[in-house]
């Protein structure tokens, strides 16, 4: 019986096997494309554009800044690349998730492994650093949330925590063309890279 296609042909012309990614396969460009053009929140959002992922991406690297000050540069590579497996699997919503079950976390690890070995950083970040971006992720959820998603204040406290004012001071969600998204986050990347030689 013949198998079902597990892999994606990227605008770079690598060829990314789902199942079984490597590095190699894997450049920024394509992540930085595709993030750009997945929409955060099933695109439930309020403006002219979807809020993407790429978007989102840059503010939890600037949130990890602000948490973290102190932090070596691959950290806040790790926290730009926190979703980067997205730009091939899409951004599910947290209900979906746990109805796919862990096929999907096994599937997100995997591309994650290689995205972070492609970069320079270990396979698997340390659960303390996982602690912090994912601290960065929340907040930014609740801005998201309470910004562009039709979430009341009290309401996104409830299920993401009231963030503290002086972190998210300045800051405000930006809704803007899909190409813009992309080009900072590559510009982003390759300031993170050199930063770290």
């Amino acid at each position: 019986m013949k198998q079902p296609r597990a892999w994606q042909k990227m605008l770079s012309g690598r060829r990314l096997d789902l199942l079984d990614p490597t590095p190699v396969d894997i450049e920024i460009e394509d992540i930085a494309h595709g993030l750009a053009f997945v929409a955060r929140w099933n695109g439930q959002t309020i403006g002219d554009y979807a809020y993407s992922v790429a978007e989102h991406s840059l503010l939890v690297e600037r949130l990890y800044s602000r948490l973290n000050p102190a932090s070596p540069r691959k950290w806040n590579l790790a926290a730009l690349l926190h979703d980067a497996p997205e730009y091939v699997i899409g951004d599910m919503i947290s209900p979906v998730k746990a109805a796919v079950g862990p096929g999907y976390d096994d599937l997100d690890q995997r591309l994650a492994a290689a995205i972070h070995l492609r970069f320079g950083l270990p396979a698997t970040i340390p659960a303390e650093v996982k602690k912090q971006i994912k601290k960065a992720d929340k907040i930014s959820a609740w801005m998201e949330a309470t910004q562009i998603a039709g979430f009341t204040e009290a309401e996104a406290n409830k299920f993401f925590g009231k963030p503290d004012t002086g972190l998210i001071e300045g800051l405000t969600i930006v809704l803007r063309p899909p190409l813009e998204a992309r080009n900072d986050y590559t510009a982003r990347h390759k300031d993170l890279l050199d930063q770290m030689s």
